[in-house]
């Protein structure tokens, strides 16, 4: 059922197929009466510049693609241009979404993988329409599930299922996302729109996969994360335990260490953020304590101005 932030629960088991049908029509309902009018027309407000037509040449901004500059531009008017994009009459979306273990904790009502299902889920409305497919690679650490890109609501609406419900991997096994991002690499797929979307706890070891997936597709980061993952709270003594290998670890609260853990999760989001930015894509950041669809608007609404600037200027 909805909850107060907007989006159902999915528990793992604690759903029947009919009520794990009803919760997912609930959400879509939410994503359009909250999300429509976001972007009018084009897919292009989502993330400048998809498609591959190439449109008129504009001065070049900083953070704009080094791949874009239009060379014959820059040296006739001696100020370097870029070649904007065309989007594409369809786009195709593929979504990489890390299933570990660790999205299914929540310190709330909600858990990340919650957030995974809601955010895949207005991702989905803000690119459907037009004949545009959508498909999934899901990994858990031990298992990859592939959707195929399909058009349609119905299609959707089994995409989101599948991510909502694909089973966690066994006892001790890590998260695997190099495996995600290598299994949407190849077969090489039409050019389109990757979406990765995971709580990127653990080593960077998925960052050369993200760099060559950035070369052939537009990029798009979705971070979902809990408060835990970033502070621990003032508690005195307190047990912690790994959701993906099942180690748990006795620590003492204290000031020192509270400050120690959040400046190292600061630094390891921060050092997630540059490599996407090193791949091209941003990285839209949601929480389970706030407002999921509120950070979605303005996250979409800031990209949409930063594309607008750019062209007028």
């Amino acid at each position: 059922m909805p909850g107060a932030s907007g989006y159902p629960s999915f528990h793992e088991g604690t759903l029947n197929d009919p009520q794990l049908t009803a919760a997912l029509k609930s959400l879509e309902l939410t994503v359009r009466r909250k999300l429509d009018g976001v972007l009018q027309g084009e897919h292009l407000g989502l993330i400048p510049g998809p498609g591959s037509e190439p449109g008129e040449a504009r001065p070049y901004q900083p953070g704009d693609d080094i791949r874009r500059m239009e060379w014959s531009v820059t040296a006739r008017t001696s100020t370097p241009h870029v070649r904007q994009m065309i989007a594409d009459r369809e786009l195709e979306t593929w979504f990489v979404v890390d299933a570990s273990a660790s999205l299914d904790f929540g310190s709330g009502d909600r858990t990340k993988r919650d957030l995974a299902v809601a955010a895949c889920a207005a991702i989905v409305h803000l690119t459907a329409g037009g004949g545009n497919r959508h498909g999934a690679v899901i990994v858990t650490g031990d298992d990859i599930v592939r959707i195929p890109a399909r058009a349609g609501r119905a299609h959707d609406r089994e995409l989101l299922k599948a991510v909502a419900t694909t089973e966690r991997s066994a006892p001790g096994v890590r998260g695997d996302l190099d495996a995600g991002l290598e299994a949407l690499r190849r077969p090489l797929r039409r050019r389109g729109l990757a979406v990765v979307v995971s709580d990127f706890l653990g080593p960077l070891d998925w960052t050369r996969s993200l760099r060559a997936i950035g070369a052939h597709h537009e990029l798009l980061g979705v971070e979902v994360l809990d408060p835990r993952d970033m502070e621990i709270p003032d508690v005195g003594q307190l047990t912690l335990r790994d959701a993906e290998t099942g180690e748990l670890l006795d620590v003492d609260a204290t000031p020192q260490l509270r400050t120690d853990f959040a400046a190292a999760a600061s630094a390891h989001r921060a050092e997630v953020h540059r490599a996407f930015r090193g791949s091209g894509g941003p990285v839209m950041s949601l929480r389970t304590d706030r407002d999921w669809i509120s950070d979605t608007v303005r996250f979409v609404g800031e990209r949409r101005r930063g594309m607008a600037a750019g062209v007028a200027r």
